[in-house]
């Protein structure tokens, strides 16, 4: 009986462990309009984004621009589903899925090129490295700079056969003006944190 208890009291406490950690790793930042914040409140994000930046190219400030408008920071984001007769609900419009809003088949191949199997779309170390290989192979590809965000948002979001027509998409074009925007306001806010950032941080987990 007694050691029926101790088992009940352990399992207890490794699934609260469990859960504490669930909920830090997949919560949605409180203001995922601040990079500092952001990096403040997720430290580890922040050392992701900066290995994603040295491994890539990608500035940081790009990385966290094009997820602020794929998925607000939403790890489960999906597109909302479509409708029949405008009531009932159907299928979603696409695959896409996570921090990175990345389709199945180009997370395939991201997987394939880069040898990392295991990654997956929930989690943000990989979603950010998502971005820093597909940004990079929008350099190669289409020659657009990597800290271009507005022409490399356009092909993050229409993909390299289709950014030519790009121009006469009003949407696309609105949409990468607000990422272009954003990632100047993160490169600003980050001018005046990341030295603080830069310093060595004890990290419980």
């Amino acid at each position: 009986m007694k050691f029926l208890k101790k088992k009940i009291i352990r399992d207890n406490y490794f699934l609260i462990i469990l859960l504490i950690l669930l909920n830090g790793c997949s919560s949605i930042p409180q203001n995922t309009s601040n990079s500092c914040d952001i990096f403040d409140e997720r430290y580890l994000w922040y050392k992701h984004s900066k290995k994603v930046e040295k491994k890539w190219g990608t500035p940081i400030h790009i990385q966290l621009a094009i997820i602020k408008m794929e998925s607000d920071f939403d790890w489960l984001a999906k597109p909302p589903r479509q409708k029949l007769f405008k009531v009932i609900p159907f299928k979603r419009p696409s695959s896409s899925f996570g921090y990175s809003q990345a389709v199945k088949g180009t997370w395939e191949q991201y997987k394939s090129e880069t040898g990392n199997k295991l990654a997956t779309r929930v989690r943000f170390k990989d979603s950010v490295d998502f971005i820093g290989w597909y940004t990079n192979k929008t350099k190669s590809i289409l020659k657009i700079p990597l800290n271009n965000a507005f022409k490399q948002y356009v092909a993050y979001h229409e993909g390299w056969g289709n950014y030519k027509y790009y121009k006469k998409n009003k949407k696309v074009i609105g949409l990468a003006k607000k990422v272009e925007k954003q990632s100047k306001t993160y490169k600003n806010q980050l001018s005046k944190c990341q030295t603080s950032l830069n310093k060595n941080k004890y990290i419980i987990f």
